[in-house]
Protein backbone atom coordinates (compact mmCIF):
# COMPACT_ATOMS: atom_id res chain seq x y z
CA UNK A 1 0.00 0.00 0.00
CA UNK A 2 1.25 3.73 -1.11
CA UNK A 3 1.80 5.95 2.19
CA UNK A 4 3.57 9.14 2.53
CA UNK A 5 4.36 11.26 5.63
CA UNK A 6 4.87 15.39 4.54
CA UNK A 7 5.11 18.62 7.35
CA UNK A 8 3.74 21.70 6.04
CA UNK A 9 4.87 24.63 7.77
CA UNK A 10 2.43 27.75 6.24
CA UNK A 11 3.61 31.19 6.32
CA UNK A 12 0.81 32.65 8.32
CA UNK A 13 -1.28 31.06 11.07
CA UNK A 14 -3.56 28.65 10.43
CA UNK A 15 -6.27 26.78 12.52
CA UNK A 16 -6.66 23.02 10.38
CA UNK A 17 -9.52 21.79 12.77
CA UNK A 18 -12.01 25.14 12.46
CA UNK A 19 -10.84 25.12 8.59
CA UNK A 20 -11.67 21.67 8.18
CA UNK A 21 -14.90 21.94 10.35
CA UNK A 22 -16.89 23.05 7.47
CA UNK A 23 -16.40 19.45 6.27
CA UNK A 24 -17.70 17.48 8.66
CA UNK A 25 -21.35 15.82 8.96
CA UNK A 26 -21.71 14.50 12.34
CA UNK A 27 -19.82 12.19 15.16
CA UNK A 28 -19.90 8.96 12.83
CA UNK A 29 -18.97 10.82 9.44
CA UNK A 30 -17.63 8.22 7.22
CA UNK A 31 -15.34 10.60 5.31
CA UNK A 32 -14.24 12.81 8.07
CA UNK A 33 -13.60 12.48 11.80
CA UNK A 34 -11.84 14.45 14.20
CA UNK A 35 -10.45 11.97 17.25
CA UNK A 36 -8.15 13.06 20.11
CA UNK A 37 -7.12 16.45 17.99
CA UNK A 38 -6.15 14.00 15.08
CA UNK A 39 -8.28 14.87 11.81
CA UNK A 40 -8.49 12.07 9.44
CA UNK A 41 -10.10 12.20 5.83
CA UNK A 42 -10.98 10.16 2.96
CA UNK A 43 -11.34 10.76 -0.53
CA UNK A 44 -11.13 9.51 -4.05
CA UNK A 45 -8.52 11.50 -5.74
CA UNK A 46 -7.68 11.22 -9.30
CA UNK A 47 -5.09 8.89 -8.58
CA UNK A 48 -7.53 6.95 -6.31
CA UNK A 49 -8.59 5.87 -2.41
CA UNK A 50 -6.59 7.79 0.24
CA UNK A 51 -6.98 7.86 4.12
CA UNK A 52 -5.25 11.21 5.17
CA UNK A 53 -4.06 11.77 9.22
CA UNK A 54 -3.30 15.56 9.90
CA UNK A 55 -2.31 16.70 13.20
CA UNK A 56 -1.27 20.22 14.26
CA UNK A 57 2.26 20.91 15.65
CA UNK A 58 1.58 24.41 16.51
CA UNK A 59 -0.03 27.45 15.28
CA UNK A 60 2.16 27.21 11.42
CA UNK A 61 2.82 23.64 10.92
CA UNK A 62 0.86 20.88 10.49
CA UNK A 63 2.12 16.84 10.29
CA UNK A 64 0.65 14.67 7.86
CA UNK A 65 0.58 10.92 6.45
CA UNK A 66 -1.65 9.51 3.85
CA UNK A 67 -2.31 5.92 2.67
CA UNK A 68 -3.68 4.30 -0.31
CA UNK A 69 -3.30 5.25 -4.48
CA UNK A 70 -3.94 8.57 -3.93
CA UNK A 71 -1.33 9.32 -0.99
CA UNK A 72 1.25 11.35 -3.25
CA UNK A 73 -1.68 13.86 -4.50
CA UNK A 74 -3.06 14.02 -1.30
CA UNK A 75 0.06 14.83 0.29
CA UNK A 76 0.91 17.55 -2.12
CA UNK A 77 -2.23 19.36 -1.94
CA UNK A 78 -2.56 19.68 1.60
CA UNK A 79 -1.58 23.51 1.83
CA UNK A 80 -4.78 23.89 -0.83
CA UNK A 81 -6.90 21.74 1.53
CA UNK A 82 -5.75 23.57 4.31
CA UNK A 83 -7.31 27.04 2.79
CA UNK A 84 -3.71 28.26 1.63
CA UNK A 85 -3.38 30.58 -1.30
CA UNK A 86 -0.14 31.35 -3.10
CA UNK A 87 -0.98 35.00 -3.04
CA UNK A 88 -2.54 35.18 0.37
CA UNK A 89 -1.40 39.02 2.58
CA UNK A 90 1.20 38.48 5.81
CA UNK A 91 -1.53 41.09 6.89
CA UNK A 92 -5.27 38.93 6.77
CA UNK A 93 -7.51 42.20 5.07
CA UNK A 94 -10.29 40.63 6.91
CA UNK A 95 -8.73 42.28 10.13
CA UNK A 96 -9.41 45.80 9.15
CA UNK A 97 -12.79 44.67 7.66
CA UNK A 98 -14.04 43.09 11.19
CA UNK A 99 -12.30 45.87 13.27
CA UNK A 100 -16.07 48.27 13.39
CA UNK A 101 -18.23 45.88 13.19
CA UNK A 102 -19.54 44.99 16.34
CA UNK A 103 -21.13 41.04 15.24
CA UNK A 104 -17.64 40.48 13.69
CA UNK A 105 -15.02 41.32 15.91
CA UNK A 106 -14.99 39.03 18.84
CA UNK A 107 -15.56 36.40 16.22
CA UNK A 108 -12.44 37.19 14.24
CA UNK A 109 -10.68 37.29 17.37
CA UNK A 110 -11.27 33.78 18.13
CA UNK A 111 -11.31 32.19 14.85
CA UNK A 112 -8.73 34.81 13.20
CA UNK A 113 -6.94 31.93 11.78
CA UNK A 114 -9.84 29.95 10.13
CA UNK A 115 -9.91 29.48 6.43
CA UNK A 116 -11.80 28.20 3.58
CA UNK A 117 -10.66 24.51 2.39
CA UNK A 118 -10.11 23.37 -1.08
CA UNK A 119 -10.49 19.28 -1.09
CA UNK A 120 -9.73 19.64 -5.00
CA UNK A 121 -12.10 17.05 -5.22
CA UNK A 122 -15.07 19.14 -7.32
CA UNK A 123 -16.98 16.08 -8.54
CA UNK A 124 -16.95 14.74 -4.54
CA UNK A 125 -18.24 17.93 -3.46
CA UNK A 126 -20.63 17.76 -6.21
CA UNK A 127 -22.01 14.92 -4.84
CA UNK A 128 -22.34 15.87 -1.29
CA UNK A 129 -24.41 18.96 -1.62
CA UNK A 130 -27.10 17.08 -3.83
CA UNK A 131 -27.87 15.10 -0.96
CA UNK A 132 -28.33 18.04 0.88
CA UNK A 133 -30.45 20.44 -1.98
CA UNK A 134 -33.69 20.64 -0.38
CA UNK A 135 -34.15 17.94 2.58
CA UNK A 136 -33.39 18.37 6.65
CA UNK A 137 -29.78 18.21 7.30
CA UNK A 138 -30.03 15.10 9.39
CA UNK A 139 -32.18 13.30 6.57
CA UNK A 140 -29.54 14.47 4.25
CA UNK A 141 -26.62 12.82 6.41
CA UNK A 142 -28.08 9.66 7.23
CA UNK A 143 -28.77 9.05 2.97
CA UNK A 144 -25.32 9.89 2.54
CA UNK A 145 -23.80 7.65 5.41
CA UNK A 146 -25.95 4.89 4.12
CA UNK A 147 -24.74 5.35 0.49
CA UNK A 148 -21.06 5.37 1.81
CA UNK A 149 -21.24 2.71 4.01
CA UNK A 150 -22.43 0.63 0.85
CA UNK A 151 -21.20 1.66 -2.22
CA UNK A 152 -17.72 3.39 -0.86
CA UNK A 153 -14.71 1.11 0.17
CA UNK A 154 -13.33 0.93 3.68
CA UNK A 155 -10.81 3.50 4.06
CA UNK A 156 -6.91 2.65 3.33
CA UNK A 157 -4.30 2.53 6.32
CA UNK A 158 -5.30 3.02 9.88
CA UNK A 159 -8.12 4.96 9.64
CA UNK A 160 -11.32 5.10 12.64
CA UNK A 161 -13.58 2.32 12.38
CA UNK A 162 -16.26 3.16 10.32
CA UNK A 163 -14.55 5.52 7.27
CA UNK A 164 -14.89 4.66 3.92
CA UNK A 165 -13.76 6.41 0.77
CA UNK A 166 -16.42 7.86 -1.39
CA UNK A 167 -17.58 5.72 -4.69
CA UNK A 168 -15.96 7.03 -7.86
CA UNK A 169 -17.84 8.96 -10.47
CA UNK A 170 -18.43 6.02 -12.24
CA UNK A 171 -19.65 3.97 -9.58
CA UNK A 172 -21.72 6.34 -8.59
CA UNK A 173 -23.55 6.71 -11.85
CA UNK A 174 -23.82 2.70 -11.76
CA UNK A 175 -25.39 2.71 -8.49
CA UNK A 176 -29.52 1.33 -9.59
CA UNK A 177 -32.25 3.34 -8.91
CA UNK A 178 -33.83 1.37 -6.18
CA UNK A 179 -30.62 1.87 -4.12
CA UNK A 180 -31.04 5.52 -4.52
CA UNK A 181 -34.50 5.25 -3.16
CA UNK A 182 -33.69 2.75 -0.34
CA UNK A 183 -31.27 5.51 0.89
CA UNK A 184 -33.92 8.03 1.20
CA UNK A 185 -32.94 9.83 -1.83
CA UNK A 186 -35.64 11.33 -4.29
CA UNK A 187 -35.56 10.36 -7.89
CA UNK A 188 -34.27 14.52 -8.59
CA UNK A 189 -31.09 14.10 -6.91
CA UNK A 190 -30.68 10.79 -7.85
CA UNK A 191 -30.78 11.86 -11.33
CA UNK A 192 -28.92 15.06 -10.30
CA UNK A 193 -25.99 12.92 -9.19
CA UNK A 194 -26.34 10.44 -12.39
CA UNK A 195 -26.39 13.10 -14.96
CA UNK A 196 -23.23 14.85 -13.51
CA UNK A 197 -21.11 11.22 -13.18
CA UNK A 198 -21.39 11.63 -17.14
CA UNK A 199 -19.55 14.72 -16.84
CA UNK A 200 -17.02 14.32 -13.98
CA UNK A 201 -14.08 14.74 -15.95
CA UNK A 202 -15.29 18.05 -17.17
CA UNK A 203 -16.67 19.39 -13.64
CA UNK A 204 -12.91 18.26 -12.37
CA UNK A 205 -11.71 20.83 -14.20
CA UNK A 206 -13.88 23.81 -12.52
CA UNK A 207 -10.65 23.66 -10.36
CA UNK A 208 -8.27 25.56 -13.04
CA UNK A 209 -11.08 28.26 -13.47
CA UNK A 210 -11.63 31.39 -12.69
CA UNK A 211 -14.27 32.01 -9.81
CA UNK A 212 -16.74 32.72 -12.48
CA UNK A 213 -15.97 30.51 -15.21
CA UNK A 214 -16.04 27.59 -12.29
CA UNK A 215 -19.67 28.51 -11.39
CA UNK A 216 -20.52 28.80 -15.14
CA UNK A 217 -19.24 25.13 -15.49
CA UNK A 218 -21.03 23.72 -12.32
CA UNK A 219 -24.83 25.14 -13.27
CA UNK A 220 -24.19 23.57 -16.68
CA UNK A 221 -25.17 20.31 -15.43
CA UNK A 222 -28.83 20.06 -15.01
CA UNK A 223 -30.32 20.50 -11.32
CA UNK A 224 -27.49 22.26 -9.98
CA UNK A 225 -27.83 25.90 -9.26
CA UNK A 226 -26.92 29.00 -7.24
CA UNK A 227 -27.15 27.49 -3.89
CA UNK A 228 -25.16 23.82 -4.60
CA UNK A 229 -22.63 25.64 -7.10
CA UNK A 230 -21.75 28.35 -3.62
CA UNK A 231 -21.94 24.83 -1.68
CA UNK A 232 -19.10 22.98 -4.00
CA UNK A 233 -17.47 26.20 -4.08
CA UNK A 234 -17.00 26.78 -0.28
CA UNK A 235 -15.59 23.50 -0.02
CA UNK A 236 -13.68 22.28 -3.11
CA UNK A 237 -12.56 25.59 -4.77
CA UNK A 238 -11.57 27.47 -1.48
CA UNK A 239 -14.05 30.43 -2.74
CA UNK A 240 -13.55 32.81 0.18
CA UNK A 241 -16.19 35.02 -0.99
CA UNK A 242 -18.82 31.75 -1.52
CA UNK A 243 -22.41 32.55 -0.54
CA UNK A 244 -25.10 29.83 -0.80
CA UNK A 245 -27.96 32.11 -1.66
CA UNK A 246 -31.53 29.79 -1.26
CA UNK A 247 -30.15 28.30 1.80
CA UNK A 248 -33.51 27.38 4.00
CA UNK A 249 -31.75 29.02 7.06
CA UNK A 250 -28.98 30.98 6.21
CA UNK A 251 -30.86 34.77 5.21
CA UNK A 252 -32.51 34.54 8.71
CA UNK A 253 -29.13 33.66 10.59
CA UNK A 254 -27.11 36.08 8.86
CA UNK A 255 -29.25 39.08 9.00
CA UNK A 256 -30.16 38.17 12.89
CA UNK A 257 -26.06 38.00 13.61
CA UNK A 258 -25.86 41.50 12.15
CA UNK A 259 -29.14 43.46 13.49
CA UNK A 260 -31.26 41.35 15.42
CA UNK A 261 -34.30 40.61 13.01
CA UNK A 262 -35.55 37.33 12.82
CA UNK A 263 -37.57 37.87 9.22
CA UNK A 264 -33.79 38.26 7.37
CA UNK A 265 -33.94 37.11 3.63
CA UNK A 266 -31.31 36.38 1.16
CA UNK A 267 -31.51 40.34 -0.18
CA UNK A 268 -30.79 41.00 3.26
CA UNK A 269 -28.06 38.96 4.11
CA UNK A 270 -26.42 39.96 0.86
CA UNK A 271 -26.78 43.68 1.25
CA UNK A 272 -25.24 42.77 4.91
CA UNK A 273 -22.22 41.20 3.04
CA UNK A 274 -21.16 43.51 0.56
CA UNK A 275 -19.03 45.15 2.45
CA UNK A 276 -16.71 42.16 2.83
CA UNK A 277 -16.40 41.11 -0.46
CA UNK A 278 -13.96 39.28 -1.50
CA UNK A 279 -13.86 37.61 1.94
CA UNK A 280 -17.78 36.96 2.34
CA UNK A 281 -17.77 33.07 3.01
CA UNK A 282 -15.31 33.53 5.96
CA UNK A 283 -18.01 35.98 7.68
CA UNK A 284 -20.50 33.62 6.94
CA UNK A 285 -18.44 30.80 8.84
CA UNK A 286 -17.35 33.23 11.75
CA UNK A 287 -20.54 34.15 12.36
CA UNK A 288 -22.18 30.43 12.24
CA UNK A 289 -19.15 29.10 14.45
CA UNK A 290 -20.19 31.60 16.73
CA UNK A 291 -23.91 33.08 16.51
CA UNK A 292 -25.96 30.76 15.42
CA UNK A 293 -26.19 28.66 18.27
CA UNK A 294 -27.61 31.97 19.89
CA UNK A 295 -30.26 32.61 17.62
CA UNK A 296 -33.66 32.58 18.80
CA UNK A 297 -35.52 29.03 17.57
CA UNK A 298 -38.87 30.84 15.70
CA UNK A 299 -40.25 30.62 12.28
CA UNK A 300 -41.10 27.88 10.46
CA UNK A 301 -39.09 24.50 10.31
CA UNK A 302 -38.68 22.56 7.03
CA UNK A 303 -40.48 19.20 6.75
CA UNK A 304 -38.86 16.12 7.13
CA UNK A 305 -39.20 13.78 5.08
CA UNK A 306 -38.40 9.93 4.51
CA UNK A 307 -38.12 9.50 0.64
CA UNK A 308 -37.69 5.38 1.51
CA UNK A 309 -41.51 5.56 2.44
CA UNK A 310 -42.81 7.41 -0.98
Amino acid sequence: MTQGVRQWSSPTPINAAHTLSVLNRGRYDPVYRVVDAHMWRTAHTPNGPVTLHLHQVDEHTVDARAWGAGATWQLHNVPQLLGHSTDEACEDPLAELTRNSDSLRDAYRRYAHLRVPSTQCVFEALVFAVLEQKVVGLDAIAARNRLLKKFGTPAPGPAPDGMYVPPSADEWRQIPSWEWHRAGVDPQRSRTIVNAARYASRIEEAITMNRTDAYIRLQAIRGIGAWTSAEIAKTALGDTDAVSVGDYHLGRVITWAFTGRLDGTDADMLELLEPFRPHRQRVVRLLELTRFKDMPRRGPRMTRVDHRNI
